[in-house]
């Protein structure tokens, strides 16, 4: 009888596996853009790596990250959305620099040229997802991390939602497995040629910055966090730093990957 009811209770526990592998699928791929609001006190988001210390606000007030007050005013009504955020990226070649007085000031891993859309923070290491460098925004900075961008043009960024058209494909992409196919997508990404495309937009690792435009972001930093952002760049400041109006419009499962042997 004993063994009777070990068997019983294998085939359940085998049954009960499978279906949370399967709802762990379609949380991965849900099939809506869906999900819990995102803010600086949010317990959603997945914890942070590498004994993090705090979240910024979505919009910083105060300091040299900070945009300025006509910047937040001007866009008031978009940022009482939920999901939604105003940054500044600093210079990535002017201000992680050591010998830098504003660098010091900031006391921040990048230089302030670093984001994390899920994190909440500039401070690069903690799943940053966009960079600022010689006046071109990047995506995918360590390993195998990477990213991929695209300029709508100037479109209003309020128009941009899950169900828009032109995130169709980009939307239900699925994260490289392996380290290799990991490496393969960065070698497209990364070569000015070649790039990616999706519902019909080309997608690179790197574009130019350019002002009144609105962008497409897909980052995957494995174990940490994998998104789709829609962002726009409101304007670039007389010392080289831009003003980033941003949605999340989706997180997805964080993805794994398996290294070579």
């Amino acid at each position: 009888m004993k063994k009777f009811f070990a068997v019983i209770f294998a085939v359940l526990l085998v049954c009960f596996l499978n279906v949370i592998g399967f709802a762990q699928e379609l949380n991965e791929y849900p099939p809506t853009g869906e999900f819990k609001s995102i803010n600086s006190r949010d317990d959603n988001r997945s914890p942070p790596p590498w004994g993090f210390l705090g979240w910024e606000d979505r919009v910083l007030k105060k300091g040299p990250l900070a945009p300025s007050v006509n910047d937040r005013d001007a866009l008031k009504g978009f940022l009482r959305e939920p999901n939604t955020g105003l940054i500044r990226l600093l210079p990535h070649e002017l201000y992680d620099n050591q010998s830098s007085p504003v660098a010091k000031k900031l006391n921040i891993r990048g230089g302030g040229a670093y984001y994390s859309f899920v994190h909440l923070t500039h401070a690069f290491g903690y799943g940053s997802d966009i960079e600022l460098d010689h006046n071109k925004l990047s995506a995918g900075f360590g390993g195998a991390d990477y990213g991929m961008l695209t300029n709508l043009g100037d479109v209003p960024l309020e128009q941009i939602t899950w169900a828009d058209m032109r995130v169709k494909e980009i939307a239900t992409y699925r994260p490289a497995r392996t380290q290799t196919e990991a490496r393969a997508e960065q070698w497209l990404l990364l070569n000015l040629h070649l790039g990616k495309t999706f519902d019909g937009l080309h997608y690179q690792g790197s574009v130019p910055v350019k002002a009144n435009s609105t962008y497409l972001l897909r980052s995957i930093v494995y174990r940490i966090s994998n998104v789709l952002v829609a962002f726009r760049l409101v304007r670039q400041d007389t010392d080289g730093s831009v003003i980033i109006a941003w949605k999340l419009l989706k997180r997805y499962h964080i993805p794994e990957l398996k290294w070579n042997k």
